[in-house]
């Protein structure tokens, strides 16, 4: 097989080939490898790879497991392979070797999945760009002088390029649907409680974080979904086990049209790209065609303050977490430790109290209300993924200067004035990405589709949530959407078109 053809495989493909004896697990990790060497140069889509390891555990795969053989990547956050580095792509745990896998890795071992090594990130996950001092940025694909979005960036980056066609992602505040909708990629973030966490991790970020994959076609998120479902009674969220075949499911139509509702409006008053609005109405016109009820409407939550209580969350924890560090260091951290984002959400958490940030979790359990109640009218709502596409490399990074003035102010600054800093700094962020935080702290499923391209040639995707529990029926409207002539395919891709 030559590498044009690889490029053109899913995941499904490819685990079928070699269950049919067509090609063997270390031909298809020699074609990726020699993809990453092509293209990992200019992209800085993986940090860390394991080719050696790899290709000695690719002799012993199993070959009833669903996807034995087929080479996939880990992010450099949380999904731990034991024995190797996870470095949250901190300068503080760049030495740092993971124990155990992580049940999530786990899970995907024994599925018969071959790690070929972990993604960029930025530090933390905390940005929706990928631009770590530890590692620098990860480019775009499809125009490297762009981002290819965050946290998961290095995923999508290394699936949009071809090196594999599915790879371990997580998303906290949209980081699956952020970087699918900036490269063309497919990208689901399932209910809370539905992939593993295992004992002792349930509560990242609270239950606002969750792990699973980004991917080039529908069906392999599906199948990875069946595969990935779980029902953890130590774990700390759950959610009823889906009763049927996510990827069979979706096949099967509508039994009845559907009532959908959308908006193009920011929900924090931040401007919106017309590109963005283009991709809403274009989805909106193909629903409408499929026979649905289509209608404009905004649910009632307050975006402002949910976002507000959000980076309470973030404070307090990043708090833990660099007050784990300082144990671990026997010292307290200095400016120079960690990045600007990450020192003022230290700084900030330090002044959250018990009672700030239980009445931030409160408005979560209003929000995710609010929304039930908005859903038992609307099966779906769509949104755009992100209000533009992809920023350029470097454009929200802050300047040595502006890092010393935000140093100095935060220092001076009581509990009210710290959380407003916050605001600031994020908000050039936030304004190319305000819609996905919402579907976190809710709970819901919700989805980025790969529908739009800009004049520049940049890709922009379409949101669309359901309520908790119903990846079934998004899958089945994306499975759809994957056969009509608005999907983003492969051969826009110019970096595929080799």
């Amino acid at each position: 097989m030559n590498l044009q053809t690889y490029l053109k495989l899913d995941a499904t493909d490819i685990a079928e080939l070699i269950r049919m004896n067509e090609l063997t697990p270390q031909a298809f990790l020699n074609l990726a490898f020699q993809r990453l060497e092509q293209v990992n140069p200019t992209l800085n889509a993986v940090v860390h790879d394991r080719k050696d390891r790899v290709m000695a555990e690719a002799e012993n795969i199993n070959t009833e497991q669903p996807f034995a053989g087929v080479p996939i990547l880990l992010k450099n956050l949380s999904q731990s392979i034991a024995g190797e580095l996870l470095t949250s792509s901190s300068k503080l745990m760049k030495d740092t070797v993971s124990q155990r896998d992580a049940n999530f890795v786990s899970k995907l071992r024994e599925a018969g999945f071959l790690f070929m090594g972990h993604t960029n990130t930025p530090e933390f996950g905390l940005k929706n760009i990928t631009e770590p001092e530890l590692y620098g940025p990860t480019r775009n694909p499809w125009n490297t002088n762009h981002s290819s979005g965050g946290s998961s960036g290095g995923a999508a980056a290394a699936i949009a390029a071809g090196v594999i066609p599915a790879a371990g992602a997580s998303d906290g505040g949209g980081s699956i649907r952020i970087p699918a909708s900036f490269t063309g990629l497919f990208g689901l973030k399932p209910t809370r409680g539905r992939t593993p966490v295992g004992p002792g991790s349930g509560r990242q970020w609270q239950g606002a974080s969750i792990d699973f994959v980004l991917s080039r076609s529908v069906r392999d998120s599906a199948a990875l979904l069946d595969i990935l479902q779980v029902v953890q009674p130590e774990a700390a969220f759950q959610t009823p086990a889906f009763s049927g075949s996510y990827k069979e499911d979706m096949e099967v139509p509508f039994t009845k049209p559907l009532r959908i509702a959308y908006t193009t409006e920011s929900p924090v008053g931040t401007p919106v790209s017309d590109d963005a609005r283009e991709a809403v109405a274009k989805t909106v016109q193909w629903v409408e065609k499929a026979g649905h009820t289509v209608e404009e409407k905004v649910h009632d939550v307050d975006g402002i303050r949910l976002m507000q209580d959000y980076y309470m969350m973030n404070s307090g924890e990043i708090s833990a977490v660099t007050a784990q560090l300082e144990r671990s260091l026997s010292r307290e951290l200095t400016p120079d430790d960690v990045e600007i984002e990450t020192w003022l959400l230290h700084e900030a958490g330090k002044s959250v109290s018990a009672a700030d940030f239980s009445e931030s979790l409160a408005s979560w359990d209003m929000a995710a209300a609010q929304m039930e109640a908005f859903h038992r009218t609307y099966d779906f709502f769509i949104t755009p993924a992100t209000a533009y596409t992809a920023p350029e490399i470097g454009e929200l990074s802050h300047s040595q200067a502006d890092q010393e003035a935000l140093h100095q102010k935060m220092e001076k600054a009581d509990k009210t004035q710290q959380q407003a800093i916050i605001w600031d700094v994020f908000l050039p962020s936030l304004t190319y990405t305000p819609f996905t935080q919402l579907a976190n702290l809710t709970g819901q499923p919700a989805m980025s589709l790969p529908v739009h391209v800009s004049r520049e040639g940049l890709p922009l995707g379409v949101q669309v949530m359901a309520s908790k529990g119903k990846e079934n029926q998004l899958l089945k409207l994306a499975f759809q959407l994957e056969q009509s002539n608005i999907w983003v395919g492969m051969k826009d891709n110019p970096m595929l078109n080799v």
